[in-house]
């Protein structure tokens, strides 16, 4: 008989996790400064964590890491790790953990549980949606130029109108994503731009570009850079729509990664939302690994 245990004493967990976080991070082009501060990151939140051992007959099969935050003024909950030891996998453990972590944060009253796999799922998430993924590239060498396009410093005159569709593109994103209503969507993107970009053009570390062809301007880009250690992160790289199926897409990531390496950074960074399938499939041909794909599903299951 399957059975959860929450344990006293989590520092064995513990570290297991933050090796296989490791693992995953490094696998996926960050060097190791990058990758201990996004350990250091998450470590600051594991102490919110409630962690259970997974038995069967008394034997330990694996973990499963839960809690429930405030996600403005909702509870929500999160799975933050669900590991069943290889040698005990196929055997019902997986789905048993993931059952139990759906129903203890919906005793607590989420009325949704999140997820963040850094490592294949098989198809034991396959009903939670797809919110958003993390995904980054080690630049080597600097990327090859598409003929036509050119990219150049975003003017003063631009940027009044650029903040304007970024910040409702932004909302665009994080509803269809499912993450949030649109009112709490426009709050927060508000909020989140006047963090991120205080001093506009000025901003320290931050390069915005407007993307060129055939005379007229195709897109934009957005980076910071530094945002971990020789890391560029990639708020965004947009195409205009009369633009788009031309190829541009692959041109906007080039001009990225030669402004990340322009910055002295390595690796390019940054996040796609949910439903965005086309975005999706153009990072992974380019060679944009996973790092981290956050995922939802609305409690209880039965309503979802």
């Amino acid at each position: 008989m399957t059975e959860f245990n929450v344990l006293g004493d989590s520092a064995g967990w513990q570290s297991d996790f933050e090796r296989r976080l490791t693992a995953s991070h490094l696998a996926a082009g960050l060097d190791d400064t990058a990758t201990r501060r996004m350990i250091e990151e998450t470590r600051g939140k594991l102490g919110g964590w409630t962690v259970a051992g997974i038995t069967d007959s008394g034997t330990r099969v694996g973990y499963v890491a839960v809690s429930v935050e405030d996600d403005d003024g909702a509870p929500a909950g999160r799975i933050g790790d669900l590991r069943v030891e290889a040698e005990h996998t196929g055997r019902g453990y997986e789905e048993a953990a993931r059952d139990w972590a759906e129903a203890w944060c919906a005793e607590r009253g989420a009325g949704r549980v999140d997820i963040r796999i850094t490592e294949p799922a098989g198809a034991l998430f396959d009903g939670y949606g797809i919110r958003g993924q993390l995904r980054a590239r080690r630049i080597a060498s600097p990327p090859e130029p598409v003929d036509g396009v050119t990219a150049r410093p975003m003017t003063p005159a631009e940027y009044p109108e650029w903040l304007a569709a970024e910040k409702l593109a932004y909302v665009d994103d994080i509803v269809r994503a499912g993450a949030m209503s649109p009112e709490d969507a426009a709050r927060k993107s508000d909020d989140d731009f006047a963090k991120l970009i205080p001093g506009g053009l000025a901003t320290p570390g931050t390069t915005l570009l407007v993307l060129e062809a055939a005379g007229g301007p195709i897109g934009t880009g957005w980076l910071k850079h530094g945002h971990f250690p020789g890391v560029t992160y990639g708020y965004s790289l947009h195409i205009e729509e009369r633009c788009r199926g031309k190829g541009y897409g692959r041109a906007a990531m080039a001009a990225g990664e030669q402004a990340t390496l322009a910055a002295g950074d390595s690796v390019l960074m940054f996040t796609v939302w949910g439903g965005n399938e086309v975005a999706m499939n153009l990072y992974t041909s380019v060679g944009y690994r996973i790092v981290e794909e956050y995922r939802s599903l609305g409690l209880p299951r039965s309503a979802a």
